[in-house]
């Protein structure tokens, strides 16, 4: 019987809610302003998807006037969208607002109470404050926070964190307990924007939606996982931040270890923010910990030196601005996780991450174990595993390789992929930040860290972090446009196994 298509809803487009805002952000002149945050206010602007009655103030440390800013904010968006948006609308420029202030010294509260009061009735608008700072500002700002009055009168609050939050456990922990005097758990939004990704979102619709696949999701069937984060660039004018984050704290700590638990979460009891955020969480605590000799064994910490890619000259990590010449601060990360439960029992997990490799790839390999009998000979080539992939950077699209008999007399076996690529949809997407921020004016913490989260996350990092703060490096050890130090190809290789790409 065939399907009548006009049975099949239809999704009715980007749903937002119509409350009205006002979005303080601070640090409104930095380099996340400029190439995240004000970029996509702009787009939700021109999809029609922010109230008209919303506004933005930006605050930081340099003096401008408001015409100042708002050719930053022109600036901005000419920098990052195509001809179609170069004719940047009055009505958007007008929503921005700029106050001058120093947090350290909580500059800026009267600046910022005369601009908050100046609107007649403030209960109808929910304030939004914005950290696009760097993580060492927090506890000022929110001291500073603490000090707005806001016309002494209740109003709706949330506050927006980018990662990284805190930069240990201890300091986590203390940074959530400054947040709790002001901000309920509720109105916290602990930000990731690789969870803001259509692909990372389908990982969990992929598993639970499709009955072919969940129950093959588990130590029976499948062999191995492997996640790879990869950038071609260096660390451009990030060397500051850098020396003190490293790959680690940079990605491992947050992108790589959210993209583990969506993966092997069990299925939550319905698709509400705390019931997902809870199984994530239970897979941080299933992390096996591990053993000084463990680590050595299965850790891998690298560094770029120079080089040179396509006739262009590469410095090394030691030789980017703001890096010490004798940094042992690492570029480069690989290593094999488990997960202690049920259903990952005795699987690898692979991971790496680091700057200036080969390509620019972020995907998740989930490859399933061999058919145990050779059936087909070995007249050609061994069948190879089947393999899910899902694609997040540079494209995002979901692909499955299968084993089919190639043409012909022979038994060959021959693999095809198959693939969903979301570029081919005739549709309207989302960027990452787009889309969390729109979570964050309707109020879905789906797509953000708990406090427990990121906690655990941090339990699971600081022994490495530890265990490679006393090792003895001879850095660099390996060269630009590389897959990183051959101890990482080792690494599976001594598990009869290889990566992927």
């Amino acid at each position: 019987m065939d399907l009548d298509m006009k049975t099949l809803c239809e999704p009715e487009g980007i749903d937002v809610n119509t409350q009205p805002f006002i979005l303080i952000i601070f640090g409104g002149g930095g380099d996340l302003s400029q190439k995240k945050l004000i970029p996509a206010l702009y787009n939700l602007f021109k999809l029609d998807k922010l109230n008209n009655d919303s506004y933005i103030l930006s605050y930081g440390r340099r003096e401008r006037t408001q015409a100042e800013y708002r050719t930053l904010v022109k600036t901005s968006i000419e920098r990052n969208f195509e001809k179609e948006y170069i004719h940047i609308e009055d009505a958007f420029l007008e929503k921005f607002s700029y106050i001058d202030g120093d947090s350290e010294k909580l500059g800026g509260v009267e600046k910022i109470n005369k601009y908050i009061c100046k609107f007649k009735d403030i209960k109808k608008y929910q304030i939004i404050f914005y950290l696009a700072t760097p993580p060492n500002l927090a506890k000022n700002i929110l001291n500073l926070i603490q000090k707005l009055k806001l016309c002494d009168k209740p109003f709706k609050k949330k506050i927006v964190m980018e990662k990284p939050f805190g930069i240990d456990t201890v300091s986590a922990i203390n940074l959530n307990k400054d947040l709790n005097k002001i901000f309920k758990e509720e109105e916290i939004y602990r930000i990731d924007h690789y969870l803001g990704k259509e692909t990372v979102q389908n990982i969990l619709f992929f598993r639970f939606g499709n009955s072919i696949f969940e129950p093959l999701w588990n130590r029976s069937f499948i062999d191995h996982i492997q996640i790879t984060v990869a950038e071609d660039i260096g660390i451009g004018s990030r060397g500051n931040f850098y020396e003190k984050a490293g790959v680690l704290k940079d990605i491992i700590q947050n992108h790589m270890m959210q993209l583990i638990a969506l993966v092997a979460m069990e299925p939550p009891t319905n698709f509400e923010a705390d019931c997902i955020r809870d199984e994530k969480v239970k897979i941080f605590k299933s992390i096996s910990s591990m053993s000084k000799e463990y680590m050595e064994e299965n850790l891998v910490l690298g560094q770029y030196g120079p080089g040179e890619i396509n006739g262009e000259n590469i410095v090394g990590y030691q030789d980017e601005k703001n890096v010490s010449k004798d940094s042992n601060m690492g570029t480069f990360f690989s290593g094999k996780f488990h997960i202690d439960n049920w259903r990952w029992a005795g699987i690898p997990f692979y991971v790496r991450a680091g700057k200036r490799l080969n390509k620019k790839l972020t995907e998740i390999v989930v490859t399933f174990k061999i058919p145990p009998l050779k059936l087909f000979g070995n007249t050609c080539r061994d069948i190879l595993a089947n393999e899910l992939v899902f694609s997040i950077q540079p494209e995002e699209k979901i692909s499955i390789s299968i084993n089919m008999k190639y043409p012909g007399v022979e038994n060959y076996p021959h693999p095809v992929e198959m693939n969903f690529n979301y570029s081919k949809l005739d549709t309207v997407f989302l960027t990452a930040y787009e889309r969390l921020l729109v979570d964050c004016i309707k109020g879905d913490l789906t797509l953000f860290s708990r406090q427990d989260g990121i906690e655990q996350m941090w339990k699971v990092l600081d022994p490495i972090v530890d265990y490679f703060n006393k090792a003895d490096f001879k850095f660099p050890n390996y060269s630009p446009g590389t897959w990183g130090p051959i101890k990482s190809d080792i690494l599976l290789k001594k598990d009869g196994r290889k990566w992927r790409i």
